[in-house]
């Protein structure tokens, strides 16, 4: 059982690495745009925080800001999507205060950093949250991506970085940096129809 839970490990790693930190794909001439990357093998969360540290920060102002501007013109986007991912090791016993604190917290006076992650779901929004902040502040101050609107989703542990759902855990949950990203993927919001 332990050799093959090393060697399905050892695939994934090999499989990751191929797409290393930014594209997962750029498909230009089938409309398709590319969805960025930030893995934490590279650009690392402190374990059970949404603060952005340096190294983020300063990769989101130098690389991802330019990749985001040239994507959105390339395919007219007008929507960016940011979703936080985990990995299946719980986080804690802290208790969540999203319920009544998300929105303030969203807002543009509000901060990130008094929300608490009672788990991988609250972790994986709060950080794509942070992302958006960030993107906002940047947007704003520099004047850059105009008219582009930023969300924060999440997918926690759910999602595998091959699209997959996740299995379910047989042992102890266990760390795993190739679970734990942030995906970047662009959209064209349009009008919203309910359907009946």
């Amino acid at each position: 059982m332990s050799n093959a839970f090393v060697i399905l490990l050892l695939l994934l790693l090999i499989t990751s690495t191929k797409y290393s930190i930014l594209q997962i794909s750029n498909n230009r001439n089938t409309g398709t745009p590319p969805i960025l990357l930030m893995k934490d093998a590279n650009y690392r969360f402190t374990p059970g925080s949404a603060a952005i540290p340096p190294l983020i920060l300063n990769y989101i102002k130098n690389k991802i800001i330019l990749d985001i501007e040239q994507t959105t013109k390339d395919f007219k986007i007008n929507t960016v999507e940011i979703i936080g991912y985990t990995d299946e090791q719980p986080i804690g016993s802290a208790t969540s205060n999203l319920d009544n604190n998300l929105e303030a917290a969203a807002s543009s006076s509000g901060s990130v950093s008094n929300l608490n992650a009672g788990s991988n779901a609250d972790l994986g929004l709060l950080r794509s949250l942070a992302v958006v902040k960030e993107l906002l502040k940047i947007q704003k101050q520099e004047s850059r991506m105009p008219r582009v609107k930023f969300r924060a989703y999440l997918a926690a542990q759910l999602i595998l970085p091959n699209g997959e759902f996740a299995s379910i855990s047989q042992n102890q949950r266990q760390a795993d940096a190739t679970r734990r990203r942030i995906e970047i993927r662009f959209t064209r919001f349009g009008e919203v129809r309910e359907v009946k």
